[in-house]
C-alpha cells in the first residue's frame, strides 16, 4: 500500500504536488527522530509513535507553511506536542487524583465501597440541583482547575460573586452528605 495519499497523487497543481512531495519527504526523513524526541518526553513509544502521526495529520490537512528549514521546524512542533500531551495528561491526573477518596484501611470492604458509592450519588444529585450558574462555576474551579479570579474574568462577575456561588455549592455537596440518602431505611 501507497504511503502517499490520493490528494498528493491527484492534487490540484505541480506547484501544491511538489510541496507536498516535499513535505511528506521531509517528514518521512525526521520521523525517527521525532519518535525518539517524543519517546524521551512521554516515556512510551506507542504514545510517541501516535503522536507524530497526530502531528502528520495536522499538517496534511492544512495548507503549507513555508519555513527555512522544515526539518527544524518538524522537530520543535514534535517536542510541543510531547508537551502538550504530558500537560493534558497532567490535568487528567489531577482531576481523577482530586476525586479518588483518601486511603482508608477500610477501602477494600464492601461496606466502605457501598457508602462511598452512596456519598458519591448524593453529591451528584445536591450539583444536579443548583442553579446551573453556580453548578457551572463550581466545576469549572473543581474539576478544570480555574481560579476564581479566571472564572469571574470569563463569565463576567466579581470575583466576590464567584466565591459566594462556590460557597453555595460546597454547602450542598456537604448538606448532602449529612443527609441519608433517599430511599434507605435508618
Amino acid at each position: 500500500m501507497s504511503m502517499i495519499p490520493p490528494e498528493l497523487e491527484n492534487g490540484p497543481s505541480s506547484e501544491a504536488r511538489h510541496g507536498r512531495a516535499h513535505f511528506l519527504q521531509v517528514f518521512l526523513s525526521q520521523r525517527p527522530q521525532m519518535e525518539a524526541l517524543v519517546n524521551r518526553r512521554v516515556g512510551c513509544r506507542a504514545t510517541a509513535a501516535d503522536l507524530v502521526q497526530d502531528l502528520f495529520l495536522r499538517f496534511w490537512r492544512r495548507p503549507l507553511v513555508q519555513v527555512e528549514e522544515l526539518s527544524t521546524y518538524l522537530l520543535r512542533c514534535a517536542g510541543n506536542i510531547a508537551i502538550d500531551h504530558l500537560r493534558s495528561e497532567g490535568t487528567r491526573g489531577r482531576i481523577s487524583h482530586h476525586w479518588q477518596p483518601e486511603p482508608d484501611a477500610n477501602c477494600c470492604e464492601p461496606q466502605a465501597a457501598l457508602e462511598a458509592g452512596n456519598d458519591l450519588r448524593q453529591v451528584e444529585a445536591a450539583l444536579r440541583s443548583l442553579p446551573e450558574r453556580t453548578r457551572h462555576i463550581f466545576l469549572l474551579n473543581r474539576i478544570h482547575g480555574r481560579t476564581y479570579a479566571e472564572i469571574a474574568k470569563v463569565m463576567g462577575l466579581s470575583q466576590s460573586a464567584v466565591e459566594k456561588h462556590m460557597m453555595r455549592a460546597l454547602e450542598a455537596c456537604k448538606a448532602s452528605l449529612r443527609e441519608p440518602p433517599s430511599g434507605t431505611a435508618l
